[in-house]
């Protein structure tokens, strides 16, 4: 084992195997996965998927640490011999799809490129709604194309990164966005790279969870990041809660910080062909795909369930009155420039 992809996901299997296709193609040859109280099947389609021997599968349903759901299931993840054994870990949400735009699209590729790194930090890239309202069992890579600039001053989350990190002691545990519990003894080993392959500064090697803001950050491998989908799935979502706080209700705020749809970027089909061919594999077995059309059916009974009740009905209208983003005159850029910059120092405080 190279590589191991660490998942949570609830009510997320209509999007589960498009994903999982997708991490094949780019190299992960180990998915531990952990569903908790779902209620589309995604459980049941990870069982068929253990049986199968593509995923380890566990069922994380509480009692849930303080941190949340997701840090709980990253806690008890530590502790697997699957994980102690892994060469490179990248903890990942269902949303997100590793995009390498060197060499032949993979992992491979990636630390041909930077082969002194111990760890890569892989930073967001926000894909927004692209205009769908409507939730339709569609690819989610083929479906939503358009993302924010590759240069961004703000929102920071924006600028926000997953950690792949080699798994060689210098690291005690996995963690949401960097591994953590770091070993004094070896923590001066560390060697933490961008995705522009530039080394970067002590500080990311023991508190960094974003990236340095307005430049370009995807030079050889940006992080996909869906955090939407169509309205109707956003709603969905806002019903689901999220993986680190679940009783977080999402709303507008959530929406208008990440639905930036101004430029086209595509460079995620170049692993298109493998892709596919991967998913073609899942879906010939019966039992996935049965699954899979069953929770994309649940998708659409349990919306028009939420628009029986408030306050989704409510979120629904004001995501419909809510214009796509586009691209900023030039002004306002500079306004937001020089806001940004005031809170950057802020921001460079948190952990």
């Amino acid at each position: 084992m190279t590589h191991l992809a660490i998942l949570c996901v609830r009510n997320e299997g209509a999007f589960l195997l498009e994903w999982l296709a997708h991490h094949r193609a780019v190299g992960f040859d180990q998915f531990l996965v952990f569903s908790n109280d779902c209620q589309d099947g995604t459980d049941t389609m990870l069982d068929r998927l253990q049986e199968l021997g593509h995923v380890t599968h566990i069922r994380n349903d509480g009692p849930y640490d303080k941190g949340g759901i997701q840090f709980t299931a990253l806690k008890a993840a530590a502790k697997l011999d699957q994980v102690k054994k892994a060469k490179w870990i990248l903890p990942l949400d269902v949303d997100e799809f590793v995009n390498i735009h060197c060499g032949d699209h993979t992992l491979a590729a990636l630390h041909a490129a930077i082969p002194d790194a111990t760890a890569i930090t892989l930073t967001w890239r926000l894909f927004g709604a692209n205009g769908q309202v409507r939730y339709t069992d569609a690819p989610v890579l083929d479906t939503f194309t358009r993302a924010a600039p590759a240069v961004m001053h703000w929102p920071w989350r924006a600028s926000m990164f997953k950690t792949l990190y080699r798994n060689n002691g210098i690291y005690k545990k996995p963690g949401v966005h960097r591994p953590r519990d770091p070993n004094a003894k070896k923590i001066d080993q560390a060697k933490w790279f961008d995705g522009n392959g530039a080394r970067l500064p002590d500080q990311f090697v023991t508190k960094r969870i974003f990236s340095n803001f307005g430049k370009d950050n995807y030079g050889l491998a940006q992080l996909n990041h869906y955090p939407l989908g169509a309205m109707e799935s956003f709603v969905l979502k806002a019903d689901r809660g999220r993986a680190v706080h679940s009783d977080d209700l999402l709303g507008l705020d959530y929406w208008v910080e990440r639905n930036f749809n101004t430029d086209e970027d595509k460079t995620i089909q170049s692993l298109a062909a493998p892709r596919a061919a991967a998913l073609a594999s899942l879906t010939a077995d019966p039992a996935l795909a049965e699954l899979h059309r069953s929770a994309a059916a649940w998708r659409s009974a349990r919306f028009e369930m939420l628009m029986q009740k408030e306050p989704f009905r409510a979120l629904f209208g004001r995501l419909l009155m809510t214009p796509p983003s586009q691209p900023v005159p030039q002004r306002a850029a500079q306004f937001m420039v020089r806001y940004a910059n005031l809170a950057r120092t802020a921001a460079q405080n948190l952990p």
